[in-house]
């Protein structure tokens, strides 16, 4: 009976050492992701996974509020921000890991309706007026805000149809607007509405406003996570960059 006992040990033992290695180390990591990315993140996380073993549990929402969470020990292992500030600021304030700071994407801005007929090429409705709302992201919590901003300043109908504004506390909420008829239409991410079927869309150009460089860091409580390393590994993969272009996004 013994014999058998430590027969079976011996067996069980065998199969955990050639496991490989990742996946018998297989670890999770926390990671705040830009609202904007949601859909190219989910993808990215299963090829990772796939990939690796690893998982990457994911969090969306806007990158000011993902700073401030941080900034107050949030146990967030991995920042994926809309923009470049909050990642910098991340390393100037020593709740990010120095030297591990990239960009991952560019994003690109569009303006959309549900409405087949409303927007037009150079985003002309904007200054004719015929709509009563118009949705961005709030400029004080997301990169995707400041940029629609500067693009109604670029084309000079900024104080014409800032009272007609609505703003979103993330990139997601404005789409949400547009989506429910909230505002007939609304500055998203180009990543929102690119496969979207119906409605009218205008892709700003990338000269009316300031790049919108999406960058990410590894942050302290993921500095001794395997996982957390990884993941930003992976994210600089040619599998991860076919991902993030498909999506709409330029490739850094």
């Amino acid at each position: 009976m013994i014999t058998r006992r430590l027969h079976v040990l011996g067996l069980a033992l065998a199969a955990l050492f050639v496991l490989p290695p990742t996946l018998a180390a297989a670890a999770d990591t926390q990671v705040a992701v830009a609202a904007n990315f949601t859909e190219p993140a989910k993808e990215i996380a299963a090829a990772f996974k796939a990939s690796s073993g690893h998982t990457a549990i994911l969090s969306f929402g806007s990158s000011g509020q993902f700073y401030s969470q941080i900034a107050h020990g949030a146990p967030y292992e991995v920042f994926l921000s809309a923009d470049a500030d909050r990642p910098k600021k991340a390393e100037q304030d020593g709740v990010g890991v120095t030297g591990t700071r990239f960009t991952y994407a560019i994003g690109r801005l569009a303006l959309y309706s549900k409405d087949a007929a409303l927007v037009d090429q150079g985003g002309a409705i904007l200054g004719k007026g015929r709509f009563a709302k118009v949705a961005i992201a709030d400029p004080a919590l997301a990169p995707y805000g400041v940029a629609a901003v500067q693009t109604m300043r670029k084309l000079g109908v900024y104080e014409k149809v800032k009272p007609k504004i609505v703003m979103g506390t993330s990139i997601a909420q404005t789409y949400q607007f547009v989506h429910t008829g909230a505002a007939e239409l609304g500055f998203v991410a180009w990543s929102q509405v690119i496969n979207e079927p119906s409605g009218s869309r205008w892709l700003v150009p990338l000269a009316d406003h300031t790049p919108i460089v999406q960058q990410a860091i590894l942050l302290y409580p993921g500095q001794s996570n395997a996982a957390a390393k990884a993941f930003l590994t992976f994210l600089r993969s040619p599998t991860a960059l076919q991902i993030i272009k498909k999506h709409g996004y330029e490739a850094p």
